[in-house]
């Protein structure tokens, strides 16, 4: 690996998903509920909770849903096409919310999240970015739940990742409930599925930054040392292009403190996300 090289990442933006959904290119789809999926909806007593299904794509969580008497349902994609076809589907149901938007400016309080091919979709570099609006997104004692790919891909998207790896991602700004290999994927998936439940830690603060000035992953690993040695600093992970970094703690800490410990390279700089 060359040092100090940092590679840029194909757009996978509006028009990007946009284009797939008017070419029917949506290999992805299922065509039902996942089972995994299905299996944990069954087992929520609560029909009243506030669900979110981001990056919804053709709906069969919400429809199921739907179907088994739940009352507060939003689902958000960025395609427009996909959204006008959700909106004439459920036009006469009023148990579901439609959005259309980017999911990193969406506003609320949910209960729980479903995730369903969502983070796969997004490039690894926005990584820490879901896990702050995440934890943003979720209510008190609110709980992120579904699948997540647990093997790697030749042609992307979708992208994948490790147990190991989420581990570190979500590590302290959730509570792990379950992160295990499903046992009831669909064949092409078998053993290549992870389903997790989190639980929101509100214990604690999950704040975004910017960041600028690091070309390479020793640098990286030599700034996120220099982060977690703040006294009151619980997690600190940085996004795979160096761009942003995630930083979890028992209480907000100043941006001049964060900025003074890295004060040893003049290019070196930090902003927070609001």
């Amino acid at each position: 690996m060359q040092c100090c090289v940092v590679s840029c990442e194909k757009p996978l933006d509006a028009a990007y998903w946009e284009a797939q959904y008017k070419a029917k290119a949506t290999a992805w789809d299922l065509g039902k509920v996942s089972p995994p999926i299905q299996t944990y909806v069954d087992t929520i007593k609560n029909k009243n909770i506030t669900v979110l299904i981001p990056g919804c794509g053709n709906s069969y969580e919400a429809e199921y849903l739907l179907d088994h008497g739940f009352t507060n349902i939003t689902v958000i994609d960025i395609a427009p096409t996909l959204v006008a076809d959700l909106k004439e589907k459920f036009k006469n149901n009023s148990n579901i919310q439609i959005v259309l938007g980017d999911f990193f400016e969406h506003q609320g309080e949910y209960d729980l999240i479903i995730e369903q091919t969502f983070l796969c979709a997004l490039a690894p570099t926005m990584r820490q970015k879901y896990v702050w609006k995440m934890h943003q997104l979720l209510a008190g004692e609110g709980k992120l739940a579904g699948l997540l790919f647990n093997r790697t891909f030749e042609v992307s998207p979708p992208f994948g990742g490790s147990k190991e790896e989420y581990k570190m991602l979500f590590a302290v700004a959730f509570d792990f409930l379950k992160m295990d290999v499903c046992t009831n994927s669909i064949s092409p998936r078998a053993n290549s599925e992870l389903f997790f439940e989190l639980k929101k830690n509100n214990t604690v603060k999950v704040y975004l930054y910017e960041f600028n000035g690091i070309t390479c992953s020793g640098c990286m690993e030599s700034v996120s040392k220099k982060f977690a040695a703040i006294d009151g600093i619980l997690n600190v992970s940085m996004s795979s292009d160096f761009a942003e970094v995630l930083i979890v703690s028992k209480n907000e800490i100043a941006v001049e403190e964060l900025q003074n410990a890295i004060s040893y390279d003049k290019k070196y700089k930090i902003k927070k996300i609001s």
